[in-house]
């Protein structure tokens, strides 16, 4: 709006510049699914190290391998995760109330439950006490029992029973503590609790006196009666995997040692409409000559090559590392959560656009391999896209393949490998972040133009870093908008039309050194 021209003189107006300037998305923020002894059952829980997990969900747990594969894919190089706990029917949420007489009589009630179903809830003791110093205060503490050992892990002072005050216990124990709630943690839209009458009187309880915790069955992938792959994919389209529908944004789905052909193939058409990508493990008992004669199959030896499977990519064969919860003796594990902190690592030192595989990617934490792979047998796996796990006596056990599910050589698809695949995902998130104020905005050439300038400005800082093929920009990518792709038909919809091409970098799969023998000159 120019300004109000009054006196004679020098008037200064800002104009706007019409940049929006477009941000990279995160490119390896991973999301692993599996059954955990305690932690949220109604949302994605994101978590930033191996400690986080640990103090969530309870660390390792003997039979299920989702803490595996977290601490796998932390110590390989991942940074971020959003874990999805799965549980049984049968898991029960620690429940006490404790009863405290009041100044006047009455019976002051505090129904409280344990942050998270299963048994961890039932070491927790909960204390009420009135403060000396004001009688309508009191204050709330927390301790985890261990035999005869008391320890405090929460005390909150000072707490009302009015609902207007700050101070008032519900508020303040939903939002601030870590162990126990007035809100049924198995329901995602709990009632509000009702205000609690002002105890008059120290008392304790136990959680697990009204209900006790029980953890129910560890939920195992592939096992009988499939309870796993009903947790995690239910028919009623809530919960389990699509707990991560409510986050903003993932890139890597790892589900370990799922192997159920039908699954596997469900939960790539999950990362299509995610814009994520899934990292396959194989079957643990599978053999070489299975994998030879089949290609990438699951459980039941049948293919998991779905109509989405450029969207994941398989791996073979699984990881022997130190158990912690046998004396560190070896034990295999799937290799998802190794591969997956591969790709986090490099994502972060070389790009999107770099295959994660090669001497530079190698395992962190494992004693070995489940087997030994000669160039033969790599060479029969690789070229049914799958992507193989080699030992090499400089480099150690490193990632040895880049390949999609789809990367199949009689496929033919132009996402046969890994890097062009997840580069397009990059590309995808970015453009469609960095691009909403475009939405309801005049659509004419000179939105048309801005869109061209931000764009390309985008796309000219990856070609900068290395993203594209090309020794120009011309060579490595383009963006078009304007009238020849934005008929009047098309304006008079509401729609404008943005095509943008890119020359991906495809991997040096294979390296042929060719060696001469140059004849003697003879003189003359």
């Amino acid at each position: 709006m120019p300004p109000t021209l009054t006196y004679p003189g020098v008037y200064i107006e800002e104009l706007p510049s019409g940049v929006h300037t477009i941000t990279g998305v995160a490119t390896s923020i991973a999301a692993f699914v599996g059954w955990a002894p305690q932690g949220s059952v109604t949302k994605a829980v994101m978590v930033e190290s191996w400690s986080d997990f640990a103090r969530e969900f309870g660390g390792l747990s003997s039979g299920s391998y989702l803490g595996y594969a977290v601490n796998q894919f932390f110590a390989n190089g991942g940074q971020q995760a959003y874990i999805v706990r799965l549980v049984a029917n049968a898991t029960d949420t620690p429940t006490a109330t404790i009863f405290a007489a009041t100044a006047k009589g009455i019976v002051s009630t505090l129904t409280l439950f344990a942050t998270s179903p299963g048994q961890w809830g039932n070491n927790l003791l909960i204390t009420v006490m009135p403060s000396t110093l004001d009688p309508t205060r009191f204050s709330v503490q927390v301790q985890l029992v261990s035999g005869a050992q008391k320890i405090t892990v929460e005390n909150f002072a000072n707490l009302s029973v009015s609902p207007t005050d700050p101070q008032y216990v519900v508020n303040v124990i939903d939002n601030e503590s870590d162990y126990i709630t007035f809100l049924d943690p198995t329901i995602s839209l709990p009632p509000p609790p009702p205000p609690p009458a002002l105890p008059g009187a120290t008392a304790s309880a136990n959680l697990g006196t009204s209900t006790v915790g029980r953890d129910g069955d560890v939920l195992v992938p592939v096992a009988p009666g499939g309870n796993f792959e009903l947790a995690l994919l239910p028919l009623t389209g809530q919960g389990g995997i699509y707990l991560l529908d409510n986050v903003d944004i993932f890139n890597l789905l790892c589900v370990p040692a799922e192997t159920d052909e039908a699954t596997v193939k469900a939960l790539q058409t999950y990362c299509k409409g995610k814009r994520a990508f899934y990292i396959v493990d194989p079957p643990k008992l599978t053999k070489i000559a299975n994998l030879t004669a089949s290609g990438p199959v699951g459980a039941a030896g049948l293919s998991v090559i779905g109509p989405d499977a450029e969207y994941a990519a398989f791996y073979f064969p699984w990881v022997s590392a130190p158990d912690p919860l046998a004396s560190n003796r070896p034990n295999l594990f799937p290799p998802c959560g190794f591969v997956a902190g591969v790709y986090a690592s490099t994502d972060s030192s070389r790009g999107v656009w770099k295959a994660p595989a090669g001497v530079d990617a190698s395992l962190t934490g494992e004693m070995g391999l489940q087997y030994v792979l000669s160039d033969l047998q790599n060479g029969d796996l690789n070229i049914k896209a799958i992507n193989c796990l080699r030992e090499f006596k400089v480099y150690g056990d490193v990632v040895w393949g880049a390949r999609t599910l789809a990367g199949d050589n009689q496929a033919g698809s132009q996402w046969k490998y890994v890097p062009i695949r997840r580069l397009a995902l990059f590309l995808e998130s970015s453009l469609y972040n960095g691009t909403q104020w475009v939405v309801f905005e005049p659509n004419d050439e000179r939105l048309w133009g801005q869109i061209r300038m931000n764009v390309g400005t985008f796309m000219q800082g990856l070609f900068l870093q290395g993203a594209f093929q090309g020794t120009s920009p011309q060579q490595a990518y383009f963006v078009k908008c304007d009238a020849e792709n934005n008929p009047q038909s098309s304006i008079d919809m509401g729609i404008v039309n943005v095509l943008v091409g890119f020359a991906p970098l495809y991997p040096a799969e294979f390296v042929v050194i060719q060696i001469q023998q140059i004849a003697g000159q003879l003189q003359a």
